[in-house]
């Protein structure tokens, strides 16, 4: 019986991790607890018809006027409910993919210069700072837009020997990017791509707050890597 056993004290575990988080009033059950705090937490999302397997399984394993142990699960499912545990009690965070060295830009360089690094960093976003502080990001999206405007207009070259700052607009910092801190978990990165299509990014900094210099910037090409870590 030890994969009962295994499966047991996962499953306990899950529910004090379950009830910890819950808010509401009352006591509810272990698959109504999974219903409602799946609305707010990614990795019970994520695992919520999983959960709602193992609460049925866990009845049948147990025989609940003795509280005997009556039947063994499969490796497979243990594995499984092992594994939630685990992500629940000490999910995986953005802080322990480590510090990436981003390279960035003075915002009073020219645009040429930027795109220059760009081109040679192999850059799709590129962090453009102002007296130390991260201010936006330039993309080459951005670039491409403004750019094709200015030849339109015939003013390519005042443009590219114009501050590369002066480009940024506020709105592309809220509608494409993420800021995130490295509390974070990884499933929560995972669905911030999911959530909005447009996100070029997700700016990874100590309390996730904008200004605060970049501990990592993930963008959606690394969504196959985060999904291997938590799948691991």
């Amino acid at each position: 019986m030890d994969n009962a056993r295994a499966f047991l004290a996962a499953y306990n575990l899950i529910d004090a991790r379950l009830r910890a988080l819950y808010r509401g009033k009352g006591s509810p059950g272990f698959s109504d607890l999974v219903r409602r705090i799946a609305e707010s937490n990614a990795t019970v999302r994520r695992y919520e018809d999983d959960l709602m397997m193992c609460a049925r399984l866990r009845n049948a394993i147990v025989h609940e006027s003795t509280n005997k142990l009556i039947a063994e699960p499969g490796d497979e499912i243990t594995a499984l409910i092992v594994r939630v545990s685990e992500l629940l009690n000490a999910p995986p965070t953005l802080a322990s993919l480590g510090k990436r060295e981003i390279t960035g830009i003075s915002a009073d360089r020219t645009l040429r210069e930027a795109i220059m690094l760009i081109s040679q960093k192999g850059y799709s976003n590129l962090p453009v700072y102002r007296r130390g502080r991260m201010v936006g990001i330039l993309n080459d999206r951005r670039i491409v837009r403004d750019l094709g405007r200015a030849l339109e207009r015939g003013n390519a070259e005042e443009l590219l020997g114009g501050a590369c700052g002066d480009i940024l607009l506020e709105e592309d910092l809220r509608y494409y990017y993420r800021f995130m801190s490295g509390k974070a978990e990884l499933q929560e990165a995972v669905d911030a791509f999911g959530a909005n299509r447009k996100l070029l990014a997700v700016i990874v900094t100590e309390t996730g707050t904008a200004g605060e210099e970049p501990m990592n910037l993930l963008t959606p090409s690394d969504i196959p890597r985060l999904l291997r870590l938590l799948e691991a």
